[in-house]
């Protein structure tokens, strides 16, 4: 935590923050509930006077490790909102993705959370994996709506380099046509997407920060911070970092690395892109997205109408 405490004091003079600039504060990456609460505290002390009134403080956590008494601890320092990577509700998928969890487990500790206090809870869902069915993929979102959560963040599953999955390719089964159907269940149960992943009655003002495109501050290793044009990594090596936790690489953004960023990050949610970024040819193109209700227009803002078509419509007007 020493090492962290060093870099933070860094990045808020980096970020000149000032008392009650700091509205959202997530600490993922990793397992945060395998640290004690007691831990957290000397960071919350820190940064305590940058908090403002009605900040957003949410914290990862796998049900495994999310006891009830790390869910007080946590409660007791002030977060207010538990994202919990739940990932299915059937035990044989879960084995499949290699989690720790059961399914009764995951249940407690969603339950446990709300006994606590907690008003905002999320859990995270995987699909697109090697024998899912729509009947296994009901199952998962009957049951997540039978728990006290206001938010739901849904993820196809996807093959990364360096995983245990790496050598299983197969693995991964996405299909458009289920990806739209399961999306479709999820809203018939009252949660709006605002996002290509993410859906609630509550949306999570931390994730809206990025699709904003706003600063953000980026603590640990392997973390990303974000300030004006450039982003900030801290070394990725966790022994380098503690050696050092101020070895951070800058990388410098050009205007239309700006610009493509918010054209993806708007049109995979409900953010949309601002005319006035636009040249006249992309603007040209939005409005013949309008035209054919790929896209919607309100207030000088262009929507995107289905998110799932993101990727396609940035490489349109931004080609």
């Amino acid at each position: 935590m020493r090492a962290l405490q060093t870099q933070l004091l860094h990045e808020l003079q980096r970020f000149d923050a000032k008392e009650k600039s700091i509205h959202t504060l997530f600490i993922g990456g990793g397992t945060p509930s395998t640290v004690t609460p007691e831990l957290y505290r000397p960071i919350f002390e820190l940064l305590k006077p940058y908090f403002a009134d009605a900040i957003e403080m949410t914290s990862e956590a796998n049900p495994n490790s999310a006891t009830y008494e790390w869910l007080e601890g946590m409660y007791s320092l002030g977060i207010n909102r538990i994202s919990f990577g739940v990932q299915s509700f059937n035990n044989e998928k879960l084995k499949l993705l290699n989690r720790a969890h059961s399914s009764i487990q995951a249940i407690e500790a969603i339950q446990n959370a709300a006994k606590i206090g907690f008003k905002n809870l999320s859990l995270d869902l995987i699909y697109a994996t090697l024998g899912d069915t729509k009947e296994l993929l009901l199952h998962d979102i009957n049951t997540a709506f039978s728990l006290p959560i206001n938010h739901l963040s849904a993820y196809a599953l996807t093959i990364e380099e360096g995983t245990p999955f790496e050598k299983k390719p197969h693995m991964s089964k996405e299909k458009l046509s289920l990806t739209s159907w399961l999306f479709k269940e999820i809203e018939k149960r009252g949660f709006k997407q605002y996002e290509i992943s993410n859906f609630g009655t509550y949306q999570s003002r931390h994730n809206l920060g990025y699709w904003l495109y706003e600063d953000y501050i980026g603590v640990g290793s392997g973390a990303v911070g974000k300030l004006a044009m450039q982003r900030l990594y801290p070394t990725s090596d966790i022994e380098a970092y503690i050696k050092n936790p101020l070895d951070i690489q800058l990388e410098l953004l050009n205007e239309q690395e700006k610009k493509l960023e918010q054209f993806f990050l708007g049109l995979r949610s409900s953010i949309g892109i601002a005319a006035d970024i636009m040249n006249q040819e992309e603007r040209k193109r939005a409005e013949f997205l309008v035209e054919e209700g790929k896209l919607q227009m309100c207030a000088e803002t262009f929507y995107n109408t289905n998110f799932l078509l993101s990727d396609e419509i940035t490489l349109f007007l931004s080609s």
